[in-house]
């Protein structure tokens, strides 16, 4: 029999030892880095040569500092078991807004794993466990620009479906305005200035824009707007925050409904997607906007037996209407009681500042398109007229300096009329369509923004109620995400 009692080490600490270092190796080998090598010796020396002593706080005197030792120790090991799990394989996410409702719905609790589409190799790894960007309390970064590593995404268990539900991080939150996170800064911008234009010669600017104008004019015209309101809201920080920048993974997390794959070609008509000139089937419970006229107000027995939350009712019009997101079951029940309702019109859909913003087009919410959904190593070939469209892109996404002179496409200082796509991209939409922030107003989703996929609900809270009158909604734990439709 094999005796492993080398040096008096047990033979239990070998079979430990070889344990450890198998699953690390494993590791090192999935993610491909074998600069964990280091970490190797450290390894053995904790199983079995222990010249380091690991517990050197334990033959402290000092109770007190036994103690409050003790308390360290276990909270270093538990944030980093933390930040290992949330960086590679599960993290937690909340819902924090309708935007798809009522799939999920604001309060619902997320396991989201890394695993399904492959974890990415941190961009910034010197961060704090548990933060996305900012340290509570004390209002800072909770993370270190230095080191920053390129993008590298590790083997997973698939790739992003259509329909699939997933969490990614916001592509237009590169530039932030603190004090109004949750809007847009692009076209917050543009809006804002188009206002001040707006005030200071009594018409839109947007009135200047013209096909009889070249590409260039266009862009010196979008580009005033632009910086217009770029400028007051850095001149206005009390009003609008201080201006940040934020690398790729630590932008806010969003999560919609991948509703368009690389290479296909999305149109949106009448509401309806069409990819590839084919409608793209609603998810059951997708939401549009209508004005509603009550005939007297809901009780909340009847909210609740419709799923209408508060949220629902906040745009509120005067005399019993509401301008309100309904789901075909809901609109259909509202259609056929008189005594509820006395009627449901159809709501207008937004047309202001959709994306690209630096494009003239005549699009809205519910007619958008025809766009072609970037996919890497596929070469478009590019116009004026689409440039805008792919600008961000081949700009901000892939790394490239773009130019337009005298009507000429430049890339990287060459003329071009053509680009290969190093990246493939998605198209993301919430089910409750008509209130959703999503890629009609800041484009498209790279892949080096992709997350994961939610697994299930783990916990569900309804803002609406209290904690001894439906607060936790006990239907919606242990949900499959993926059986959500």
């Amino acid at each position: 029999m094999l005796n492993l009692n080398i040096k008096g080490i047990p033979a239990k600490q070998w079979i430990k030892f070889c344990i450890v270092l198998v699953l690390y190796l494993a590791f090192l080998f999935w993610v491909g880095s074998w600069w964990g090598l280091i970490v190797v010796p450290f390894i053995f020396d904790v199983y079995i040569t222990k010249k380091i002593n690991w517990g050197w706080w334990k033959s402290l005197k000092n109770k007190t500092a036994r103690g409050v030792m003790a308390w360290v120790d276990a909270i270093v090991f538990a944030l980093v078991a933390v930040y290992f799990l949330n960086q590679f394989f599960f993290q937690n996410f909340v819902i924090p807004s309708s935007s798809l409702e009522k799939t999920l719905l604001t309060g619902d609790y997320l396991l989201v794993s890394k695993l399904s589409y492959g974890p990415r190799i941190p961009q910034t790894p010197l961060s704090m466990p548990l933060t996305q960007h900012t340290l509570p309390l004390v209002d800072t970064k909770s993370y270190l620009e230095w080191p920053h590593w390129e993008y590298r995404r590790v083997k997973g268990l698939g790739h992003v479906e259509l329909n699939d539900i997933v969490v990614f991080n916001y592509p237009s939150g590169d530039t932030v305005a603190l004090g109004q996170q949750n809007q847009d800064f692009y076209r917050m911008a543009y809006e804002v200035g188009e206002g001040l234009m707006m005030q200071r010669t009594g018409t839109s600017p947007r009135k200047m824009l013209s096909d009889s104008l070249s590409y260039e004019a266009q862009q010196r015209i979008f580009s005033d707007i632009y910086r217009e309101g770029r400028n007051y809201i850095a001149a206005h920080p009390e009003q609008f925050g201080r201006i940040v920048s934020r690398p790729t993974d630590r932008r806010e997390n969003y999560v919609k409904r991948c509703v368009g794959l690389p290479g296909q070609t999305l149109e949106i008509r009448n509401n309806r997607i069409f990819l590839n000139g084919r409608a793209n089937p609603e998810p059951e419970n997708v939401q549009y906007n209508y004005i509603v006229e009550f005939a007297s107000p809901l009780t909340d027995e009847e909210k609740h037996d419709l799923g209408i939350t508060n949220e629902d009712l906040d745009q509120f019009l005067g005399n019993n209407t509401y301008f309100m997101p309904l789901t075909p079951h809901v609109k259909d029940v509202f259609m056929h009681e008189p005594n509820l309702v006395r009627s449901v019109k159809d709501a207008p859909s937004a047309a202001d500042w959709l994306y690209p913003q630096n494009m003239l087009k005549a699009w809205t919410t519910a007619n958008y398109g025809p766009i072609w959904i970037p996919k890497k190593g596929a070469t478009r070939r590019l116009t004026l007229a689409e440039l805008p469209i792919y600008e961000r892109c081949i700009r901000v996404y892939e790394g490239n300096t773009l130019e337009v002179r005298n009507g000429k496409i430049f890339i990287n200082g060459k003329q071009t009329e053509s680009y290969t796509f190093k990246l493939d991209y998605y198209w993301m939409m919430g089910d409750n369509r008509d209130l959703s922030a999503d890629s009609r107003f800041w484009g498209f989703v790279p892949e080096d923004h992709v997350v994961g996929k939610p697994l299930f609900v783990w916990l569900s809270l309804d803002p609406d109620y209290g904690w001894t009158d439906g607060h936790v909604r006990w239907s919606r734990i242990f949900k499959n995400v993926n059986h959500i439709k």
